[in-house]
């Protein structure tokens, strides 16, 4: 076979060049580690900020504890990998241990800290320095990757990479390659099990043999790795190349032909050697849940204690212009499959459906009051479900409950709909700033739902929140 395939660079000049960028690396984070110490010390004791009761210390007091910070930092940064190459983890994944690895690292100093007791360490130095150790050391790993990416735009620190399978898997590999430049993969082509597509192009990237190619293609355009991505039907043959690449120098990477099959939080994860995929999970774990539910019960306590005043006044007036109750309590279904009573302000007549079975609101429905087409249209009637977030049975975000009954129905019809109860149930949602309240499209929720599932982050939270206030609560389809 001849080919027009420069090679690019031996695969031993790449693990050179690997072992300097990450010792570049090292160096550079002990430099912004260190001046994060230094700086909290003078943020702390020769600003303003905060009044100084007992005097500034000694630096040198400070200094002192350098080996102790270096200890700390080996130690968290080894805990999450954070100097293994992390060509195919994301900016965000990246930043996110990089920020779990500086808190671990502020905690252990802490720690280390407490048996030095001959010296008083401020505890507020000590979260400065966790702070700017964070923002430092992710705005290098940002900048590291922007550098990565520039010389692989350029021809340098490029990765020969073979895609073992020339079917839909295998070109859409190739597409997501494509589109993360900053990864350092150059696709020299494609291997098949299908003789007819041998010379062709897909995704513009051509087809170079079959699989029995496979040693001749390694050597001509000096493959650096492998990507087998292959149907079930073909993994016979995956055996067979694997035994052989087994004896070769490259790296090999397989994508399972399981994607079909993966919903939300869809990921691949390593537990004691063993390769775990896991094909659907909650988002929100460990620093997570934390965050949300510390954003939820902020928030929901502060909303409160504004609208009181404003339930006051609507509570009177439900009690003067109808019978019942001033709340209204409704079966709903969230987190886990989990059956909770939610609150409502009554804005329809008392047991509206005592003669009936579960009925679907409508527009026009004549079971409303009066004063219940107003707060519905103002959504003014959801403000007690901050109470069930209080209680830990709602979030402020996520996708709304639905009653039991009409959850058996749409679970039947619905594909992935028992998915959205992967997460709490929501006052507001992605799908409800996109209009989809009321007697709207199912199937279309749930595609809102659980995108923002996959996609959860507390600024994606924030965003809902604030979309909401002008974009939510007043609607077409609140009624």
């Amino acid at each position: 076979m001849k080919g027009s395939i420069k090679p690019l660079k031996t695969r031993a000049m790449l693990r050179r060049q690997t072992e300097f960028y990450k010792s570049i690396l090292l160096i550079i984070d002990f430099i912004l580690i260190s001046f994060a110490w230094v700086s909290a010390y003078g943020l702390r004791f020769y600003t303003n900020l905060i009044p100084i009761t007992k005097g500034v210390p000694v630096i040198e007091a400070y200094l002192a504890l350098f080996p102790a910070i270096i200890i700390a930092w080996g130690i968290a940064f080894k805990w999450f990998n954070l100097y293994r190459p992390r060509r195919m983890t994301s900016r965000i994944a990246e930043i996110t241990d990089v920020t779990k690895g500086c808190v671990v690292m502020t905690v252990l100093l802490v720690t280390i800290s407490f048996f030095l007791r001959q010296f008083e360490y401020s505890r507020l130095v000590f979260i400065i320095f966790g702070a700017h150790a964070a923002l430092l050391l992710s705005a290098n790993r940002f900048a590291f990757r922007k550098g990565l990416r520039f010389l692989g735009r350029r021809g340098y620190d490029l990765h020969n990479t073979l895609i073992i399978g020339a079917g839909k898997l295998g070109e859409t590999l190739a597409e997501k390659l494509r589109q993360h430049d900053d990864l350092g993969v150059h696709v020299i082509g494609f291997l098949t099990r299908k003789s007819d597509k041998v010379g062709l192009e897909l995704k513009g990237i051509k087809v170079l043999g079959e699989f029995d190619d496979l040693p001749q293609v390694l050597i001509q355009y000096n493959v650096d790795q492998v990507f087998f991505a292959l149907p079930h039907d073909a993994y016979p043959d995956l055996a067979k190349m694997s035994v052989f690449l087994q004896e070769q120098t490259v790296d090999v990477r397989m994508v399972p032909d399981i994607i079909e099959f993966m919903t939300v939080q869809g990921q691949a994860e390593l537990f004691d050697g063993m390769p775990i995929v896991t094909l659907q999970a909650t988002p929100l774990h460990g620093w997570n849940r934390l965050t949300k539910r510390a954003m939820d019960v902020i928030f929901s306590l502060l909303i409160l204690m504004v609208t009181i005043p404003v339930m006051g006044v609507i509570m009177v007036a439900i009690r003067c212009t109808s019978a019942g109750p001033v709340f209204y309590r409704q079966k709903r279904m969230g987190y886990d499959g989990r059956v909770f009573e939610m609150l409502k302000l009554r804005t329809m007549v008392h047991q509206p459906e005592r003669q009936t079975e579960a009925v679907w609101t409508v527009a026009n429905d004549p079971r409303r009051t009066p004063l219940g087409v107003f707060l519905r249209a103002t959504s003014l009637d959801e403000l007690p479900q901050f109470i069930n977030v209080l209680k830990g049975e709602m979030s402020i975000v996520g996708p709304r409950p639905e009653r039991p009954e009409f959850v058996e129905q749409f679970k039947q019809k619905v594909p992935k709909y028992m998915l959205r109860h992967k997460i709490k149930a929501g006052i507001t949602g992605w799908a409800q700033i996109h209009g989809l309240r009321g007697d709207t499209s199912i199937d279309e929720r749930i595609q809102y739902d659980l995108k923002y599932i996959e996609n959860w982050s507390p600024y994606l939270d924030l965003k809902i929140m604030v979309l909401t206030i002008w974009k939510g609560f007043i609607n077409k389809n609140a009624y």
